[in-house]
């Protein structure tokens, strides 16, 4: 990343293609706009799933601010994962399907995921001084939007509140980009609206609208972020899954407020018989919920905000 940095002067912006190390090919867009001050650099990364498409919308759009405004750098990689976005690939990526967000810091040795997870960390996320990952739901996937930190860190829960979406939840999982903050101390935050294939105006402006936030609050931009009415944290996010393949009816829709034991959807057989219901392992948001009537065994069902005590 320093050396794309260097290479773009003082109030300029430079766009191209990388060509990461890795087999096989794997090509992935870049925009760097450097302002005229020093001040820090912020990377954006969009597409670690392949069809989250507002999120890609909101990276480029991001990637269109005036050097002139800026104080710092901003590094954007609005598909980082290309090898799941030509195909569509919904959750993993068909090399070897596995889940780029579920692999960082990755394995330089590893499988094909775990090698361009290695690669993004050492080269982009563990050299920012701060890191923004846009997402949202899958093609599958309805969504409230939200954002995620790794529990404890407080400068990444100030990123996230400085975002700005109503919904902010502390995790424990391990994996994903925000794993930067564990190794190597960096606040980073995923971000997440839209869903089910759409580019909803809407979802990308609210992704867009947090990134210009986050600069303000980082001081790359005058002036103040633009918070919102109320912010909702949670202590965690309640899942099911699939035990089975079957047909899924969700009975609850994304934004919904559930109680512990609510039924929440019913899984059939292909006959169209033998309904097994599901119930709320836990009180709060239904943050996220699946809507496609195919399930795969193991697939998410729904994924439901926990209340912070």
């Amino acid at each position: 990343m320093h050396e794309l940095i260097q290479s773009t002067p003082p109030g300029t912006a430079t766009r191209g293609v990388l060509d990461a190390p890795l087999a096989p090919e794997t090509r992935l867009p870049y925009i760097v706009v450097r302002g005229v001050e020093a001040g820090p650099t912020l990377l954006i990364t969009a597409g670690v799933h392949g069809a989250e498409y507002a999120s890609m919308d909101a990276a480029y759009a991001v990637a269109d601010t005036a050097p002139d405004t800026l104080r710092g750098t901003l590094v954007v990689l609005p598909i980082v994962n290309p090898g799941a976005f030509w195909p569509r690939s919904i959750y993993v990526n068909p090399v070897d399907g596995r889940n780029l967000n579920r692999v960082f810091p990755g394995r330089a040795q590893g499988t094909y995921a775990e090698r361009l997870a290695a690669w993004l960390h050492e080269t982009f996320l563990s050299r920012a001084d701060a890191v923004i990952d846009l997402h949202g739901g899958d093609l599958v996937e309805a969504l409230e939007p939200f954002s995620i930190y790794a529990r404890g860190h407080g400068p990444s829960r100030e990123l996230a509140l400085a975002f700005g979406l109503p919904h902010l939840i502390a995790s424990d999982s391990r994996g994903m980009t925000v794993e930067v903050t564990r190794t190597h101390g960096r606040p980073a935050i995923i971000a997440e609206a839209g869903g089910q294939g759409q580019r909803r105006e809407a979802d990308v402006t609210a992704l867009v609208q947090g990134v210009h936030n986050a600069m303000h609050a980082l001081g790359m931009r005058p002036g103040e972020p633009q918070r919102p009415a109320a912010i909702t944290e949670h202590s965690g996010l309640a899942w099911l899954s699939a035990p089975a393949s079957g047909l899924w009816t969700p009975h609850v829709a994304a934004g919904a407020v559930v109680s512990k034991g609510d039924e929440i959807g019913t899984l059939r057989d292909l006959t169209g018989q033998s309904a097994r219901s599901f119930h709320a392992p836990d009180g709060g948001v239904v943050l996220f919920v699946v809507t496609s009537l195919a399930m795969n065994e193991g697939d998410p069902l729904v994924g439901i905000g926990v209340p912070a005590p």
